[in-house]
């Protein structure tokens, strides 16, 4: 018996991208701790490849797989972005900004005139925001898969307009905005390697 060449086809290109897919989500989710580059260039570098195959061969994966996949991907979208994240975020601030417990940063106010050296106590700012990108991330992922791009101007909006008010600071605006676009990025991508895969 001969197996049609557009079956191994298929099927090869089905188990490449849940290897790929399965690979990424293992590497960043034992890298959620303590992000670290080569991990996730390792990770990153896998969904890159991924991508690529994709686009260059432009197979539909079964649909039972396809779910699997989906699931997969949109797993890798949630959880890897905030591994990835939290790393753009340290390299862009070079470890100046602390973190919070709550997933926000420390600040501390300036210090008042007069009073040489003084400062008030840290108050974190952007509480929650580990969360938040689970969820924005899941968000993005979903509306891309789904062929809802226009989705995502709803997500980003959410945000920017819950966060309005802490954004006084420096600090604050520049981690809102990188942690966002990093955020982002990382969905938009995986997102749309399980579209193309899929549909």
């Amino acid at each position: 018996m001969v197996v049609p060449p557009d079956l191994l086809l298929t099927a090869g290109l089905s188990a490449f991208l849940f290897l790929a897919l399965g690979g990424a989500l293992v590497i960043v989710v034992l890298s959620t701790r303590r992000p670290r580059d080569l991990p996730l260039l390792i990770a990153g570098g896998l969904v890159v490849l991924a991508l690529l195959v994709v686009i260059v061969i432009p197979v539909n994966v079964p649909m039972v797989v396809g779910l699997m996949i989906a699931l997969l991907g949109t797993a890798l979208a949630a959880v890897g972005g905030s591994p990835v994240t939290r790393r753009v975020l340290e390299v862009a601030t070079h470890g100046r900004v602390p973190e919070g417990d709550n997933g926000g940063i420390m600040l501390r106010p300036p210090a008042l005139p007069g009073l040489a050296g003084e400062q008030g106590p840290a108050r974190e700012v952007l509480r929650g925001g580990t969360t938040i990108g689970y969820l924005e991330r899941l968000g993005v992922a979903i509306a891309i898969v789904a062929g809802f791009p226009e989705a995502i101007a709803v997500v980003v909006a959410v945000k920017g307009i819950g966060r309005f008010s802490e954004l006084a600071a420096a600090e604050a605006r520049e981690r809102f905005i990188i942690g966002t676009l990093a955020s982002l990025l990382w969905a938009c991508i995986i997102g749309g390697l399980v579209r193309l895969a899929i549909w």
